[in-house]
């Protein structure tokens, strides 16, 4: 086969269930061969020694996302896709949030503008749900999963966004109806409004009081609690961004009884801990994020666990607000109470090269667990696949080329996004993405973004894998 775009010569081709020495013919933004040696193309690209793996997705994001006391996101979805780009990323799925008060379908559609003509890479979108009201629940999601936002999120924390038991029911009996997926952050918002106010009347304010105010028995009680309701209705769940030991035991608990209960972790509960909120002069304030990172021992059951595949995805969590700003970090303050600090870290560049370096160098996960957690469980849970999240015949031709033994040593200064800090400053790596390629076309080059904004597309997702296929009378 000749009159190819671009050939990837003379790399490993790395997927989820195998390895190979092979070349790549992309045409049309696709993938169209697999094959010892191809014959000529417009440009090609030498991978010897490195490794063609797919394009990461990363299924847990926040960009331009509004919010209602006048903290402002960090990114949009120009700095958002340019650092995920750089960090080896093809896809990215932000969160449209619903305000309360406010058209559930409406959101879907003004986050679609906040990203026209932004991207650098492919986006899909989650809807958050916040106000669940028969209007929200009957009219207008079924229209939002008709357009291709199939997983919705709710929240049993925040003040402006926690559901109650019986809202909570009530989402996931209308996911059920229309064969979307429900995604959960799991933590008990009652009890962590009292242990705030406990740490408050014994004047423990700094940033490590964020740390103390949701210990991980409020993450674990709000994860059996989501997980029960589940049951109840009989729909699949997917706890988001679990943080250690505790939590993963309820998951595999819930798995052991043969419920479809799935989870996802995230690089600060793998290389972070409370400690690092100790930091004075409201530097700790840098690592405030919910759930926030816990202690050695749970890092460890987040790399024993993702080792084991209890997790399907591992995302970043990419939450950015800038530390120097009256919008971002310090918006209240220079010595406020943690209770006001914004909650959220950036890590949507850094996200894969960690995994990477601390796992697969390490020895703790193999190469194809590393692209089935980077992108491949990623584009089935969230039905992408195989358009998404593989290098096959007719797949989008979204690659990330990785030099295994190229070192880094992680600094604000090399990254992309538009946050003024990384949590992960001077971090050790070993293996990084040197070349990423997003529908056949390279957009990032040793860590720099060389595509365009808006070349990037929204990408209307299909049913989840983990969603059953039922006849109408089961709804």
């Amino acid at each position: 086969m000749t009159g190819f775009d671009l050939i990837i010569r003379n790399g490993t081709v790395v997927t989820a269930s195998d390895t190979m020495q092979c070349d790549v013919g992309i045409r049309n933004g696709k993938v169209v061969a697999l094959a010892d040696r191809l014959g000529a193309a417009e440009r090609e690209i030498d991978a010897g020694g490195l490794l063609v793996m797919p394009g990461g997705i990363d299924s847990h994001v926040h960009l331009a996302q509004p919010t209602s006391d006048g903290t402002v996101m960090a990114d949009d979805f120009e700095s958002g896709t340019r650092s995920a780009a750089c960090g080896g990323n093809t896809t990215v799925i932000p969160f449209s949030l619903q305000e309360r008060g406010k058209s559930l379908l409406a959101s879907v559609e003004e986050h679609h503008q906040r990203a026209a003509g932004k991207c650098y890479i492919d986006y899909a979108l989650h809807a958050i749900i916040t106000d669940p009201t028969p209007q929200a629940l009957e009219e207008e999601l079924p229209q939002v999963v008709q357009g291709g936002v199939t997983s919705v999120k709710i929240f049993m924390t925040y003040q402006d966004m926690a559901l109650n038991d019986g809202e909570i029911f009530k989402v996931m009996e209308a996911t059920r109806r229309e064969n979307a997926l429900t995604m959960v952050h799991a933590e008990n918002f009652d009890a962590i409004q009292q242990m705030t106010e406990r740490l408050e009347k014994a004047g423990q304010t700094g940033p490590r009081g964020h740390a103390e105010s949701r210990p991980i028995v409020v993450e674990r009680e709000a994860t059996h609690r989501a997980i029960s309701f589940a049951e109840l209705v009989d729909v699949p769940l997917f706890v988001v961004h679990v943080s250690g030991g505790d939590v993963i035991e309820q998951i595999e608990w819930a798995k052991r009884r043969g419920l479809p209960i799935y989870a996802e972790t995230c690089p600060q509960y793998l290389t972070l801990t409370a400690d690092d909120l100790d930091n004075t002069n409201m530097e700790g304030s840098k690592y405030v994020c919910s759930p926030p990172p816990r202690d050695e021992a749970n890092q460890k059951a987040c790399w024993d666990a993702l080792a084991r595949d209890v997790f399907s995805t591992f995302t970043s969590d990419h939450c950015p607000f800038i530390y120097e700003s009256d919008t971002g970090k310090k918006k209240a303050g220079a010595d406020t109470s943690f209770k006001y600090v914004p909650n959220g870290i950036p890590g949507v560049e850094t996200r894969l090269p960690i995994l990477f370096s601390k796992g697969v160098s390490e020895g703790r996960i193999s190469l194809n667990q590393f692209v089935a957690l980077s992108a491949t469980n990623h584009a089935k849970v969230y039905g992408m696949y195989p358009q998404k999240g593989t290098i096959a015949i007719g797949s989008d031709a979204d690659i990330a080329i990785w030099d295994p033994h190229k070192r880094v040593t992680i600094s604000q200064s090399m990254l992309n996004h538009n946050c003024d800090y990384t949590p992960y400053e001077g971090m050790e790596l070993k293996g990084y993405p040197v070349t990423v390629i997003s529908n056949g076309e390279v957009v990032a080059e040793n860590g720099r973004p060389v595509g365009s904004a808006g070349r990037g597309k929204f990408i209307p997702r299909g049913k989840s894998s983990l969603v059953p296929t039922r006849r109408p009378c089961e709804t």
